[in-house]
């Protein structure tokens, strides 16, 4: 699972962020037996926002701008529930998955989105002016923890399908409705393969690690180990195939873990 980094929570340790330039932009407790990767490419470029088709797009996600209370109500006076910064703990651009509008009386409009929070699965609402330009996807990625297999849709039709290591019972992978935060690679570390996602799952038993500790989707360097439950709550590809799903799944898919 991801912690600080992308998939620190796995190991319960943290990386340093590098900027575009390479400058480190934020570092983290280090555990003094694990060398954390560190991602030299950006995460994501946030995609000019086209005029929404709501009868197209499957989802819609959208930037966090400002540190914004995300709230129980679409209300100023309703009790906050989360409180979203504009960065992730990787150093990427903060976002949230849209799950509906609404105006308040005063006719503000507010967004109801996905909360990268624990409880998991907690949602909240949050003023529109907030956040940036809607973005579209029409992917939608399915993890079954029984049957170990992570299946990507696009538009409804699958169109990838692969064999996973999930969490161990002692670390459960945990269920609910999430979405892909961000995306990293280059890493100086094999055990996490090629690419990893971040997602706005966390653990609910390793909540003493760095940032709560973040669930992720990664690569391995013990592909004979999968199928099966191996992890601390990350959920674990072989390399060809976290390759083939990269090409395939951007930043902001919904995901779903049952």
């Amino acid at each position: 699972m991801l912690g600080v980094g992308v998939a620190a929570a796995c190991l319960g340790t943290a990386f340093v962020v590098r900027s575009a330039n390479g400058t480190p932009e934020r570092s983290a407790l280090r555990s003094p037996s694990v060398e954390i990767p560190q991602p030299i490419e950006r995460a994501f470029d946030v995609p000019t926002p086209r005029p929404l088709a709501l009868d197209r797009a499957d989802s819609l996600w959208a930037p966090v701008l400002r540190l914004v209370e995300a709230r129980g109500a679409p209300d100023q006076a309703a009790a906050p529930v989360a409180r979203l910064e504009t960065r992730t703990p990787e150093g990427t651009t903060n976002i949230v998955l849209e799950l509906g509008h609404r105006e308040d009386a005063d006719g503000r409009l507010w967004v109801h989105v996905r909360l990268p929070v624990l409880p998991n699965n907690t949602t909240g609402w949050v003023p529109r002016d907030a956040l940036g330009g809607s973005v579209e996807v029409d992917t939608h990625l399915v993890v079954d923890l029984e049957r170990f297999t992570a299946t990507l849709f696009e538009q409804g039709k699958q169109v990838l399908q692969a064999r996973i290591g999930v969490g161990r019972a002692a670390w459960p992978t945990p269920r609910g409705q999430f979405y892909v935060r961000n995306r990293l690679s280059d890493f100086d570390n094999r055990f996490y393969g090629p690419v990893a996602f971040g997602l706005s799952a966390r653990s609910a038993v390793l909540t003493d690690w760095p940032a709560g500790g973040f669930i992720g989707i990664h690569g391995t360097n013990r592909p004979e180990l999968l199928p099966g439950r191996i992890s601390h709550g990350c959920i674990r590809l072989r390399n060809e195939d976290i390759v083939r799903l990269a090409q395939a799944m951007p930043v902001g898919t919904p995901v779903t873990i049952r």
